[in-house]
Parts: C-alpha cells; structure tokens; sequence
C-alpha cells in the first residue's frame, strides 16, 4: 500500500469495465453489431476533414448545431415537442448523469434506484460523494407501485434513478410509475435512462412524452447503441430549460470535442439510415427468448438489445466454457443469470450452439 492520499472510499475498488477479450464473437457490451452504412460513412469523414482546419480553435462549447438536431430527431421520433434549450449533450450519457449528480447531488442529498440495474448509478454517487439506496426489485425484475411509492417516501432521495428499458434485465418501465415519483417527489430530479430506447417493442412509450407536464423530470439517450456510434461517446439529455441550465453549472470547459460534434450532427442527419437494421435485431432478440424458452432457459422480457438469461448454478464456469468456444457474452446481474446482446443472425447462430454445446456437456 502506498503513502498517496487516495480517497478511502476508492480502496480495494475495481475500475468499471466489461472484460475486453479477444473472441471471434463478442457478445458482452451491448453495442449495436452493424456498423454505419457506407454512404454514412464518407458523410461523416467528409464532416470530419471540415473540422480539421479548426482544431486551433476551442469547440462550440454549448453545443448548439448538435443540440438543434437531437431537439429534432427526439420531437420526430417520440411525437413530443422538444426545443433546443431542452436539450443538452456531453461525452456518453455516463457523463450526462455524472453531471446531473454533480448539480442535485453531493453531501448531504441522496440518490435512489432499484437492483438490478445499471452498476454505473452507484459509481456516479460514490463519485460526487452522494448518499446512494439500492432498493431490490420484485422476483420478476419488474416494478410495483407499492415498491416505487413505499422506497421514495421513505428515503425521500434528491435525485432517483429509473432505466427503461433496464439494464440488465431488459425490462420497460410503466410510465405510471414514472409519474407516480414525479407526484411523490415533486421537487427532486427524477431520472429516465432510456439508453436502449429504439429498441423497445412496439407501443412502449418513452418518458419523453411527460416532459411537457413535469419540469423535474430527465431523460437520457445515446447515441452509443441504436446510432452505431459507440466509439463516437456522445450522449444527452431532455429535461426542462431550468434542469439544462443548471447542468451548464458543473460542465468542464468546452467538454464535447469539435469532432465528436461534427461527426454526430451528420448521424442524426442519417437516422433512418443507421437505424435500418433495428427491426432486424428486434426480430432475433425476441427468436432468442423464445428459444431460450424452448430450451429450458429462464428469460426476462426484453426491450433492449439483449437478454438475460439463466440460470446457472455456477455461471462463471458457463461463461468460461463459452468463451473457450469463442463467444463472449457478459456475467452481470443476479446471481444465476448472464446477458447476452443480440449480434448478427450469424454471431446468434454461434451462439445457441456454444450454449447448448456447454449445457449437454454439464449434464
């Protein structure tokens, strides 16, 4: 142990990161498996080479250009209607509900979610010194509203956590409960991680929809998943003007690049295009749960591009024993169950037979 002054809180702590192997399939981190589109590709190489005769100067640090056309895809894809300064953008939406505990949270406040559920909500906690409550789901990974009203009045948090669709369980969340934490806690910042949100099924609403009705109210996107641009880290939130502005409080000095902004605009210029393939992974995420199902696996209905499925009595020997066979898929969750995200038909097909190859080998 060294003499540096390192916070106590961060000892014996593991940095966050899924494991990085090297596998003919990888399964394990949720990315979307299509890559951007050919056309799509020079667009945004021919934005990119723009901006390169300005990377002497600062980029805008507000945003603006980008801002404008999240506004636009988010009003066009949810039927809301979203102005720019109801937008806000930064590197990944981990940096966005970083910054949104950094403006609600710190001593003294508290954050609240329900496990399982993203690992990250506690980190941004423990980061910005924020008291965190974990609070269990039901055996089905869904809510009740009897859970949701039973935690908030109890605990009275400053800022609460919801992801729908969540990670990992795949579960959509019940706008009723939504607004349910919204009448509870009127004046905390309830937050809507909608991350794998153009993937859910059809006549899943976004929380994006009760926006008009409710100023505490955030919800957050990426572009990392449905856009194919999980190397471009660019995320972003919708919440009222006052929640925007108080946010630009906490921000680092021009934070989002020029690059990434270029780059960025030009993917939501080519929506339609980047996100051609959605249905196609809609379509073999719900085949794998059926046949999961069918195979005599346990599933969590899903709304995102994975699924969780199970369970094991050890699932750390099935992951080896699937990585030994090439695919990666990820242990994360309750105890008992793994995730899998849903690649190409081809990576799915490898897949079922790794899987089914490690279950008649166990028996």
């Amino acid at each position: 142990m060294s003499n540096l002054p390192l916070r106590p809180e961060l000892n014996y702590v593991q940095a966050y990161g899924a494991p990085q192997i090297d596998v003919p399939v990888k399964l394990n981190t949720n990315e979307n498996p299509y890559s951007p589109p050919p056309q799509v590709q020079a667009a945004m190489a021919t934005a990119a080479t723009r901006v390169l005769s300005t990377l002497n100067r600062y980029p805008d640090r507000d945003a603006l250009e980008l801002r404008t056309a999240l506004a636009t895809y988010l009003s066009r894809e949810t039927g809301a209607r979203i102005g720019l300064d109801q937008v806000w953008a930064a590197n990944g939406s981990n940096e966005v509900m970083l910054q949104l505990l950094q403006t609600y949270g710190g001593p003294g406040h508290r954050a609240l979610t329900f496990t399982p559920t993203y690992s990250m909500y506690e980190e941004y906690a423990r980061d910005t010194a924020t008291d965190f409550v974990a609070i269990a789901r039901d055996s089905d990974f869904v809510l009740s509203a009897d859970r949701v009203q039973g935690a908030l009045t109890q605990h009275a948090p400053q800022v609460v956590f919801f992801a729908s669709p969540n990670n990992p369980t795949g579960t959509a969340l019940e706008l009723h409960l939504v607004e349910l934490a919204l009448r509870l806690l009127p004046h905390s910042i309830i937050v809507v991680d909608e991350a794998y949100a153009e993937f859910r099924r059809a006549g899943t609403q976004s929380a994006i929809n009760l926006l008009a009705k409710h100023p505490n109210l955030v919800v957050t996107r990426t572009m990392s998943k449905a856009f194919a641009c999980a190397g471009l880290r660019v995320g972003y939130m919708a919440a009222s003007a006052e929640i925007v502005n108080h946010v630009k409080l906490v921000r680092l000095p021009y934070h989002l690049s020029s690059v990434s902004q270029a780059i960025a605009t030009v993917a939501l210029q080519h929506a339609a295009d980047l996100q051609k393939d959605l249905e196609i992974i809609r379509q073999e995420r719900d085949g794998l749960v059926q046949w999961l199902s069918e195979s005599g696996f346990q599933t969590a209905p899903s709304d995102a591009n994975f699924v969780l499925f199970g369970t094991f009595s050890n699932r750390r020997a099935v992951w080896q024993a699937l990585v030994d066979q090439g695919v990666l898929v990820r242990e994360v969750g309750p105890d008992g169950w793994l995730r899998v995200t849903i690649g190409t038909p081809e990576e799915m097909a490898v897949f079922r037979t790794a899987l089914l190859e490690t279950r008649d080998a166990s028996l």
